[in-house]
Order: C-alpha cells, then structure tokens, then sequence
C-alpha cells in the first residue's frame, strides 16, 4: 500500500506541475500580448498628437520687391506740367515746396516698366537726401547751383537731361517748354548701364511695408485730408472706400495721368511738419532749403484713418524713421505712398466725413 501511495503522489505532483508550465504560459502569452497592444495604442497616440504639416504661402511685398535698383525722377508740378506722366507706378513721391510757392514732386519707381514719365524738371538739393536715403539713381532735367554742389560732394549718380546726348529725354508738342520734357523707364535705364552705375540694390525700404491689412484702429477718421504747402498749392486727397485709396487733387483739380486719363490715387499718405526758408545766392531766385534733420510731427494716413507720428532723419543720407508716438517703427500698408513735407504751421485738416 505505502509502494502504491508514493507512485500515486508523484503522479499528482507532474500533474501539478504541467498545470503549472501551462499557467505559467498563458500569463506570459497574456503579457506580451498587453504589451504589444500598450505599444501599438502608444505609437497611435503619438501619431494623433503630431501636428498636421500644411505648406502656407507667404505673403510678400509687392510694392517693394525685387532686387532692382530704384530710380528718383523730378517730376514738373506746376500747373501748366498737368496732367503728369508714370505717378501712379512710382512707389513713392514726395512733395516739397520749391520757389514761388509751387511745390515738385520727386517719383521713385523700382522695377516697374513704365513708357512716359515727366514732365521731368531740374534738381533741388534737398531732395538728394531722399535719393539718397533709398539708394536711388537721381534723374532731372537741369539743377540749380546747391544741387549741383551736392550732387558732387556725395557722389551722387545722376541722369541730367541737361548734358544727355537727347535720346534719354524727349521734348513733346504737347505741352510748352520748360513743362515738357518726358522720358522712360527703358531709357533711363539704358543710361545708367551706359555710364556704369550699380543697377541693383539690398538696400530695405524706408518703409515697414506689411501685407496685413493696416486699418489704425487707435486713429481718427480721415476720410477728406487737406494739406496746405503754401498760398498757392493746397493738395487735398478723399478717400474712395470701395477701392480703399486715396484720390489727389491739387489746388481743388483732380489730378490725372497724362495718357490713361484716369485718377491719380495712394494708399497711404505720410505728412511731415518741418520748415522751409529762402536761400540767399547770387540768382535771387527765391529757391527754397528745408530743415529737415532731426525729429518733427507728422500723420500716416491709410484707409481712411490717421494716426500721429514722429519723423526722424538723423543725417542727409540716413533713412528717415516714421514712429508712432511710443517710439515704435509704424506698419505701412503694401501700396504707393505720397509722402507731403510741408511747413510747421501748416494748417492740416482732417475731416472724418467729406
């Protein structure tokens, strides 16, 4: 019996001891199954948390594009030179007064083709310094003697119509001399490359040019802008709400393009308060000098809208900065720019209605 007993006993312990291994087995199967799961549920979560990758497009400038160099032109604003060619494709012109209270226009123009620019007229030395601050090449129609003396200390590179061999400017029926003097993009081009100047430039704009629309939200309205330069020329600009621009008059005219008839418009305009006074020299012409180095008042002004700014030109040749009144550099609307430089107390007037 106690032979039987022993036999019986180690067969209950193999028994046992299968059940065991396969215990053993199934847990582990069990396990490494969790385990793969657990891994599988991990690497989907990871995949739902990744952020999707979208290609977005970058807005770019275009006002302001390109490598091209720009070219300052002096542009004839007397009212015998009107109606005016090539404004509307320049990517700025500044007014500024001249003698006899009549104001001229210099237009920068960068990259753009353009057939019939002027009436083109003769240089002003205080124009070279905004030539100079977008690194343009300065292109007119004679220049008196501060401008000539300036043009020569700062080396600056010059298109005169005065010493051209008469193929860069062209007198035109149309008009009467001196108002009638016109040229091209294709020509003045030309010219530089003939006498060699740098076509291309990495100079910034002088503008903070931003593709986001610009709505100064913390201005007052201007609807109707009126900018007195003196007696003579009052340039007034009202805005066109459907197009979202600026249309400029002059002296209660509507400004116009000499060929395409239609009106000339901006999309933003700067004004800057700063003083003219007459020269004194051996002409006795009354021609003008600016003070214009240093900090003045101004407005930016862009759809329909105008926030105060202060205007700051550290030198002749350095870029003006435009700030809001904390000091910081303004975000200026992708489109052309009039830029008005008229006196002190001139009497701006901004009107939220017309």
């Amino acid at each position: 019996m106690k032979g039987k007993r022993t036999a019986d006993s180690k067969k209950g312990t193999k028994i046992l001891i299968v059940i065991l291994i396969i215990l053993i087995l199934v847990a582990g199967g069990v396990l490494a199954y969790k385990i793969v799961k657990d891994k599988e549920n991990q690497e989907t979560t990871v995949k739902e948390d990744e952020p999707m990758t979208v290609e977005i497009e970058e807005k770019q400038v275009q006002i302001f594009k390109g490598n091209d160099r720009p070219i300052a032109v002096m542009i004839d604003n007397h009212s015998d030179a009107w109606p005016q060619a090539g404004l509307q494709k320049a990517y700025m012109v500044y007014e500024i007064i001249a003698e006899g209270g009549e104001t001229r226009l210099m237009a920068l123009f960068k990259g753009v083709d353009v057939e019939k620019i002027g009436p083109v007229r003769s240089a002003r030395h205080y124009f070279l310094d905004y030539a100079m601050e977008n690194d343009a090449i300065y292109a007119h129609f004679g220049e008196s003697p501060q401008a000539a003396g300036d043009i020569k200390r700062y080396s600056i590179n010059e298109i005169d119509g005065i010493a051209e061999d008469g193929t860069t400017f062209t007198r035109v029926r149309e008009k009467a001399a001196p108002h009638n003097a016109v040229t091209s993009m294709a020509k003045l081009i030309e010219s530089a490359k003939n006498k060699k100047f740098k076509m291309t430039s990495k100079k910034e704009s002088v503008l903070n040019y931003v593709t986001d629309e610009v709505n100064l939200e913390q201005g007052q309205g201007a609807i109707s802008v009126t900018i007195p330069h003196s007696q003579l020329q009052t340039v007034k600009y009202v805005y066109d709400e459907e197009n979202k621009v600026y249309k400029r008059l002059a002296r209660g005219k509507e400004q116009t393009d000499w060929d395409t008839k239609e009106t000339i418009t901006t999309k933003n305009i700067i004004v800057t308060f700063c003083d003219n006074y007459t020269l004194v020299d051996v002409e006795n012409k009354g021609r003008q000098g600016i003070k214009n180095i240093g900090t003045f008042d101004g407005y930016y002004i862009t759809n329909g809208r105008a926030i105060k700014i202060k205007c700051v030109k550290n030198a002749r040749e350095e870029q003006t900065v435009y700030q809001d009144l904390e000091g910081n550099k303004i975000e200026v609307n992708d489109g052309n720019t009039f830029v008005n430089i008229c006196p002190t107390d001139a009497k701006v007037v901004l009107e939220e209605g017309v």
